[in-house]
């Protein structure tokens, strides 16, 4: 009987010694995030940058749309920061590492979006920054955003809204074009401060969130 089964015919590659640097496929291709951080990355206490009981805790509620001006409620939102009088707990702190301010701060959070697209972060309110030229960088955190669609999270940061004579100084809010700064400046809440991010606009002059690269 003849053999009329289909024959594989999937290229075959020779098994060489080497690593990623020596392949000769190429780099395998990104995927998106999707949904699929839900699966490690959430941890109970993410959301409390600022434990809770702590002195000046406050909430950021950060808003995730997307181009069709949809909720994005499977966001993904970390924050990073220095602590409430402008230092980090850590060695790459050119003036030193210091305690945090208020005791049990550790200034990154992590909390995921609720179906309005909103994620909440429980932290304090950072002091301000010395910066290159002695000038000064203006209390503002740091966020980054995972989504649906994402090769790669994107950066903006979050200033606040009384903070304007260290708004007209600070030397990242300042490289922006003048009409771009009002979409980084969160707007005063009962509880803390809320932002809206715009993940995409296809007008220039649109509603888009500025993002930096890192």
């Amino acid at each position: 009987m003849t053999d009329t089964a289909p024959k594989n015919t999937a290229p075959i590659y020779d098994v060489t010694p080497g690593d990623f640097t020596t392949a000769e496929f190429g780099v395998t291709p990104s995927q998106t995030v999707g949904p699929y951080w839900h699966i490690g990355l959430p941890w109970a206490d993410g959301p409390d940058a600022a434990p809770e009981g702590a002195p000046g805790r406050i909430t950021l509620r950060i808003t995730v749309i997307d181009g069709d001006r949809v909720p994005v409620a499977d966001a993904m939102i970390e924050t990073w920061q220095a602590d409430a009088v402008g230092r980090f707990a850590h060695a790459d702190d050119p003036r030193g590492a210091a305690e945090p301010v208020p005791a049990g701060f550790r200034g990154f959070g992590r909390a995921g979006a609720d179906e309005t697209g909103t994620a909440a972060i429980h932290t304090v309110k950072p002091g301000p920054l010395p910066a290159e030229n002695d000038t000064v960088e203006a209390p503002h955190v740091n966020v980054g955003v995972f989504a649906r669609g994402m090769l790669e999270r994107l950066y903006t940061r979050l200033y606040f809204p009384e903070d304007t004579d260290t708004h007209a100084v600070d030397p990242v809010l300042t490289s922006l074009p003048e009409s771009q700064r009002p979409k980084l400046i969160a707007r005063k809440t009962d509880d803390g401060y809320s932002l809206t991010v715009y993940v995409q606009d296809s007008d220039p002059d649109g509603v888009e969130t500025p993002f930096f690269e890192l």
